[in-house]
Parts: structure tokens; C-alpha cells; sequence
């Protein structure tokens, strides 16, 4: 059996074949895509004088989708050179050369004879031992294989990516009865340690785990709209966020994913049960009336949800017209809104005898029993199922996270009352005294299956913040950040403060961990679990410091800042930051000095001052221009003008990668600094990092001058930032906050080439953000910024 996987082939191009190749190009897999040749010549082809037998007409349905991966939103690429990975080619002349691929992953149309054919074609070219898998959303896997050689049947399952590939955790694994188990075992695992996916192991049922609920829980949702005279706004004003799922809530999603598709997903279950399991996947009539009139979602311009000019319109089931978006407002809504954690949130709503309550409590406990029902059947276990309904459909918890929320046995009863049956198993569980699915002991979690309960088995490269505080690991704390002990050796600076935003409190406790740290520890990790590493400095904080002219106060504040980041750079013992999600202003700037950065694929770092009036002030500015020198080649002459030149119009812009990937492009990362694909494996990885360095006898960086292109260099920056503000591109506060950032770049009036030390640097950097923050355009953008969530260009 293949024991690694250097090399893959994708069969199918279309979105989702395109985009699991583009996935595989981020990881640095090289890929064949491969799908039909065309039967016609385009106008321009035969403008050419191409035909039929050209290469470039015979690849042109690949290669067609190659390049639509540049333009998609969003991004399937991490990072546009990874399109070199991919090379396109077509079914007709390219099969043989899966004889030199270690996977080959099948995504054509949902159709199972045109899959048998393919794998025909799969099995008399592939090499023994290579894995074959499809990416059927619920066609059987056992009958695919039918047919096939021993080893193909040996080495083939299913391999069920969530669109889109690069950012959806799940991927369901569906094994045959032939499939090998060490072959399940290694997808299992490559599945999570190499892709980066959350995986689950689900049975060759329609649609697996992920979708028949999903599909069952959407579907069970617009019935008792139509029943319950809810409109399309009303119903996902309360399903979304309010309930711990995505603010696409129920309608914007079946936009997104397109009504066609979800009709198909739908039509699949239903041609493949009876009874009353049949009826609720039977479509409603509005809905086969929209397919009819293309109104499939985002991709036909409308759906249930259509853009008039400025104005958003929902979708009148009964009527099939457009009109106003209505929201639900009831008691139980406010009350719920008051409440603190999901479980509190969800209990005020789904007992409440409201229109809001009614219609939650009708569309969950379906999906309860559904979930309960199926047991067995789509999964071996609880676990699966509320993993795959978390990562493929986006909800905090799964179904039976949400039925321990809002109580197990106050809902049976209630249900029993209302005449629902409820699954025997449940009830055994009740009886014999166990009222909850899960439950916790010393840090741990387990499930109950069979009458006891077993602990819920993760990959041991997963690090859990909460049960570790659990286990009294915590070293030190306070309003902001705390201490965490990893074990090994190793300490965990976590944020806590609201959106991870920077003051006072977490600078301080980033002096004192490292002073815990260089006594006690051999390294640090910075990092956390929340939703996003740092989106920047506590923006408020500084905002009421400057409209009650409290410079003073300010100046300590930044000086603290700065005086935090330069101690986490000439820290004795290693600090290793591990940024993901937003990595904006003050969180680039603790991650800028880490003697490494161990960075998600999804990192989105910047420094985005400009955006709200100001200019770096931690130390940012330093760092990445000292970032930018340090990726030169050693002993190459260079032109220090660009380097501050590039520097200059990153932070102008306030230039955001849109991946860990594009930040090492940017020079936020080195070379040398890690990314993690499995978000759920980075502390891990910031963990082995720190010990890698402090075995190698890790010393801090050497303190050394910095050249800067002085008053020359200043000019120069200016110009382009002059011609900006004529061509109406930029305001005249733009150019005042872009002559402050080529002052602090340029390292002042000095000489060009004149080499200034770090301290220098950061007061000139101190007193351009101060001056800036004395501004009333930039208090204005400020606030803007705080009350409105978007940047202000006045």
C-alpha cells in the first residue's frame, strides 16, 4: 500500500474538482486534472486555426477551470504560484499517467454508471497500491466498486470534501465492505494530519452523515415556515447566530449552495426511503416552482433573498413575490439575547411559549429523534455525527451537543407529552439514570454508547486550552491573558480579553510570562482558541484617551507595548507565535519580533493602522522593515530604497494577507516560520517548535543597527503618496497619516545609509502615532471604525 502521497490526480473539473485540486496544490501536492474533450471548436479556437486534435482544445475544459481558480471568491489558492502544482489534461489521452499518481480522487457528475465507466478506465491504468476514492455527495461507494479488480476494491472508499475544499473542516470517509483497513487508517489520518480536514468515518448510506441531517433539519425548517406562517426573513432572523449557527442562517444558505443542488441532495434521500422519512424530503411546491423559474440563489441573482439596488427583498413562499425582510421579535428572542453561553441562550428559546420558541422547538426535536434515529445506521457513534453537522454545516454544536444544552429529560418529557416517539435507546439511557450524551471527569470528555460511556478519543497532536485550565494548568492570570501550562517545558500566553484586543493588562502579562518563562520554562507559545488570534489594540481604550487629551497616559501605554515586544525578541528562551484567523495591527505586532512564527493556513495578517487614522505603534513598523532586510540574501548588494519603498505601501494600504501562505509572501513570515493546514493541530505545532529551538541551544537575536534611507529616502517615499492625493485617489488626512509612516520608515533626518539602533526607531514611531492620535480626522475614523465596523475616509 501507498504509504505517502507525493503526487494526485483529479478526475473532473468542475468547482468541486477544480477546488480539491487547488487544496492539494496548497499543500504541495502536484495534481493532474483531468476531464472530457471538447466535441465542438469555440469562435476563438477557430479563429486560431485550432481543431479537435490541438492539445490546447483537447485540455481546454481543465485548463478553462485552472484558470477560473484565480478569479473565484473566495480564493481557492492560498497563494496564486500554487496554480504551478496543477497541470491540466483530459480523459482521453492522459489515463495512462495515473500509473505515476499515489491518488487518484474521482469528481465527476453524480451519476453511477458515468462513474463506473471512469473507474474502468481507473483500474486498467492506475499502479497497484494506489488509493482510489470518489467525492460523492451520496451515490453508494459499494457500488461503484462493483466490478473492479481485487486491488482497486482493496484501496478504494470515499473521500466526501465540503465546498469549498480549502475552507470547510469536513471530510466524511466512507469505506466499502473490501476496503483494507489500513487503508481506511491512513486516509483517516492523512485526511487530518496532511489535509488539514476534520475527519469522520460514516456508512455507505445516502447522503452519509453531514447532509441527511443537514438536509432533514432544513427541510423539517421550511414545512413549519409554511405551517406556522413564518416569512423567509423571520425564519432565519432566529436561525442563525441566536441558535450557534452561521449568520447565513437557513435561506441565505440554500442561496449560497444553490437551490438545484440541494434539490438533487434532497431527491437522493428521497428516491432511497419510505414512510414519513420520504415525506419530509419530498421538495415543496414553491420550491420546484423556483427551480422552474432558475431562481436558484447567488448564482442566478436570486433566490430567497434578491438585491434591489441598495435594498435586500425576501421571497414570499405563498405569493412567490419579493417584498421587505421581516425579522421575528419576541420575549424569548430579547431574553435569549441577555442570556451568557449557547446552553442558557437555547433553553430561553426552545421552551418559550412564543412564535419564536414554537418554531425552534418544532424544527430541533425532529432533528433530535432524526439524529437518534439514525444512529448505527450513518455512524457508529455520537461523536461523528455532531462533528460532521459542526464542520460541514458550520453549527457550534451538533445535535446531540444542543439536546444535552437545553436538558435531555426536560425535552423527552415534553416531547412524550406532544405524542413524538422517541428512540428506545434514549429512553434505556434515561432509565438507567444517565441524563446527558456527554459528560466531563478530570478535563475529559465521553460519550455514552451502549449503555456506558467511553472518552471521546482525539489525535493526540490536539491541544485543548479548556480542559487544561480544567486541569488547574493555569501558571498566572488577569483581566487579559493567561498562563497556561503545556507540559514539557513549555508555557501558553492566551489572550481572554474581548476579540483578543490588546491594552494594558495583556502587555503586562506578556512581561511577566516571559520572565516566568526565562526562570522556569524552555520556551513560550503565544496563542489561543478564541475566533481570532488578535484583531489589534483595544481601540476604544485609546479612543477615550485622546478625546480626554490624556497624551500622557497614552505615551506610557505605547512605551509599555513597545517595551513588551522587544522583551519577547531578546527573550533568553524561544517565543514562538501561532497567529490565525484576523493577526491585525498589535496582534502582527507581537507576532513580528517570535524568534518563529508557527501561523495557520488561514492567517490573515496585517498591519491595518492606516484604516483607522494611525500608523503602527508597537514596534510594527521596525519589525517589518527589519523582516524585509533579513529575507535578502546575505552578501548581495541591494537597493535599501525598495525594501522601504515595499515597506511603506504594505502598511499605507494596510495590505492583509488572505492566507498563512501570502503573509510569508509579504515578509510577515521568513522561510523558516511554520503553517499549520489543521487549525486544530498548531499549538501543537507552536509546542514542538519551542522545543526544537531550545534543543538546538537557541540564543536571542544579536542587537544590531538598522539602516534606514533618511531624508533622501523620505522624499521618495512621498512622491508616490503625492500623486495619489492629485489623481483624487487618497484625502489630504491620508497624506498626513502616509508623511508620518515615510518619516518613521525613513529613520528621520538622517543621512541615507545611516545605520540607527531599535530604540531609535520606536520613539519616532511613538510620537507619529501620538501626533496622530491628537487628530480629530483620525478620532473620527476611530469611532467610525467602532460604531460601524468599517473603515472612515474623511
Amino acid at each position: 500500500m501507498v504509504q505517502q502521497i507525493k503526487k494526485a490526480a483529479v478526475l473532473g473539473s468542475g468547482v468541486m474538482g477544480s477546488g480539491i485540486a487547488a487544496h492539494l496544490a496548497n499543500i504541495g501536492i502536484p495534481t493532474l486534472l483531468l476531464d472530457i474533450v471538447p466535441r465542438e471548436l469555440t469562435d476563438a479556437e477557430k479563429a486560431k486555426g485550432l481543431t479537435l486534435e490541438n492539445k490546447q482544445v483537447r485540455n481546454r475544459i481543465s485548463a478553462t477551470a485552472l484558470q477560473k481558480l484565480l478569479k473565484q471568491k473566495p480564493a481557492p489558492l492560498t497563494s496564486k504560484k500554487n496554480l504551478a502544482l496543477i497541470e491540466a489534461g483530459n480523459f482521453d489521452d492522459d489515463m495512462e499517467r495515473l500509473k505515476d499518481v499515489d491518488w487518484i480522487i474521482e469528481v465527476v457528475v453524480e451519476n453511477l454508471s458515468i462513474k463506473q465507466q471512469i473507474f474502468e478506465k481507473v483500474d486498467q491504468n492506475r499502479k497497484p497500491g494506489s488509493i482510489v476514492s470518489s467525492n460523492t455527495s451520496g451515490i453508494s461507494v459499494e457500488a461503484m466498486a462493483e466490478g473492479r479488480s481485487e486491488d482497486f476494491q482493496k484501496h478504494f472508499l470515499g473521500t466526501h470534501f465540503f465546498n469549498p475544499p480549502r475552507y470547510l473542516k469536513l471530510l466524511e470517509v466512507i469505506p466499502t465492505k473490501n476496503t483494507a483497513p489500513e487503508v481506511l487508517a491512513f486516509m483517516k489520518q492523512f485526511g487530518e494530519d496532511v489535509l488539514g480536514k476534520g475527519v469522520v468515518e460514516a456508512k455507505d448510506t445516502p447522503n452519509f452523515i453531514a447532509n441527511r441531517i443537514g438536509t432533514y433539519g432544513l427541510l423539517v425548517t421550511v414545512q413549519e415556515m409554511l405551517k406556522g406562517g413564518y416569512s423567509v426573513g423571520e425564519v432565519d432572523s432566529i436561525t442563525g447566530p441566536l441558535i450557534g449557527r452561521p449568520k447565513s442562517a437557513t435561506f441565505r444558505t440554500l442561496d449560497v449552495v444553490g437551490l438545484d443542488t440541494f434539490a438533487h441532495v434532497a431527491k437522493n434521500v428521497y428516491d432511497q426511503v419510505e414512510g414519513k422519512e420520504k415525506e419530509v424530503f419530498e421538495v415543496p411546491a414553491f420550491m420546484n416552482k423556483m427551480l422552474e423559474n432558475g431562481w436558484l440563489g447567488a448564482k442566478s441573482g436570486q433566490g430567497f433573498f434578491v438585491k434591489k439596488g441598495k435594498e435586500i427583498l425576501e421571497l414570499d413562499p405563498n405569493t412567490l413575490e419579493y417584498g421587505p425582510v421581516k425579522k421575528l421579535k419576541t420575549a424569548s428572542v430579547e431574553l435569549s439575547k441577555q442570556q451568557k453561553g449557547l446552553s442558557n441562550k437555547l433553553k430561553a428559546l426552545l421552551y418559550a411559549d412564543d412564535r419564536a420558541g414554537q418554531l425552534l422547538w418544532n424544527i430541533s426535536t425532529p432533528t433530535f429523534i432524526y439524529s437518534a434515529e439514525l444512529l448505527g445506521t450513518i455512524a457508529d457513534d455520537i461523536v461523528a455525527i455532531d462533528n460532521a453537522m459542526k464542520w460541514g454545516f458550520g453549527w457550534q454544536q451538533g445535535p446531540f451537543e444542543i439536546w444535552d444544552a437545553v436538558g435531555v429529560e426536560k425535552s423527552v418529557q415534553k416531547m412524550e407529552v406532544e405524542g413524538l416517539t422517541i428512540p428506545a435507546w434514549v429512553k434505556e439511557m434515561l432509565a438507567a439514570g444517565n441524563t446527558s450524551f456527554y459528560k466531563e471527569e478530570d478535563g475529559k470528555k465521553y460519550f455514552y454508547q451502549n449503555g456506558d460511556y467511553k472518552q471521546v478519543q482525539e489525535n493526540p497532536k490536539v491541544i485543548n486550552l479548556k480542559a487544561l485550565k480544567k486541569q488547574n494548568k493555569v501558571i498566572m492570570k488577569n483581566s487579559g491573558a493567561s498562563l497556561i501550562d503545556l507540559g514539557d517545558g513549555v508555557a501558553l500566553l492566551e489572550f481572554t480579553s474581548p476579540n483578543n484586543a490588546i491594552g494594558p493588562d495583556i502587555t503586562q502579562m506578556i512581561s511577566l510570562a516571559i520572565d516566568e518563562v526565562e526562570k522556569n520554562y524552555k520556551g513560550l507559545v503565544i496563542g489561543n482558541q478564541g475566533k481570532n488570534f488578535c484583531v489589534g489594540a483595544n481601540l476604544a481604550m485609546i479612543l477615550m484617551a485622546a478625546q480626554d487629551d490624556d497624551i500622557y497616559e497614552l505615551n506610557a501605554t505605547v512605551k509599555g507595548f513597545q517595551q513588551a515586544t522587544l522583551k519577547i525578541k531578546y527573550s533568553s528562551k524561544p517565543v514562538v507565535a501561532a497567529p490565525f484567523g484576523m493577526t491585525l495591527g498589535g496582534g502582527a505586532e507581537v507576532c513580528l519580533p517570535a524568534a518563529h512564527i508557527q501561523a495557520s493556513s488561514e492567517t490573515y495578517m496585517g498591519l491595518v493602522e492606516a484604516g483607522v487614522g494611525l500608523i503602527p505603534g508597537g514596534g510594527g513598523n521596525k519589525e517589518l522593515y527589519i523582516k524585509h532586510l533579513n529575507s535578502l540574501p546575505n552578501g548581495i548588494d541591494f537597493d535599501l530604497q525598495l525594501v522601504a519603498n515595499k515597506v511603506f505601501e504594505m502598511i499605507a494600504t494596510a495590505k492583509v494577507s488572505t492566507s498563512g501562505e501570502e503573509a510569508r509572501d509579504n515578509n510577515f513570515l521568513h522561510f523558516a516560520d511554520g503553517i499549520s493546514v489543521n487549525p486544530d493541530h498548531q499549538l501543537y505545532d507552536a509546542k514542538q517548535a519551542v522545543l526544537a529551538l531550545y534543543e538546538a541551544g537557541y540564543k536571542p537575536p544579536v542587537r544590531k543597527k538598522v539602516p534606514v534611507v533618511g531624508e533622501v529616502g523620505y522624499a521618495t517615499l512621498l512622491l508616490g503618496a503625492q500623486s495619489m492625493l492629485y489623481s483624487g485617489y487618497i484625502s489630504e488626512h491620508d497624506l498626513k497619516i502616509a508623511k508620518k509612516l515615510a518619516y518613521v520608515i525613513a529613520g528621520g533626518k538622517v543621512p541615507y545609509g545611516t545605520e540607527v539602533d531599535e530604540e531609535y526607531l520606536l520613539d519616532l514611531e511613538r510620537e507619529a502615532f501620538l501626533s496622530l492620535v491628537a487628530e480629530q480626522k483620525s478620532q473620527q475614523r476611530m469611532q467610525h471604525m467602532l460604531l460601524k465596523g468599517k473603515p472612515l475616509r474623511n
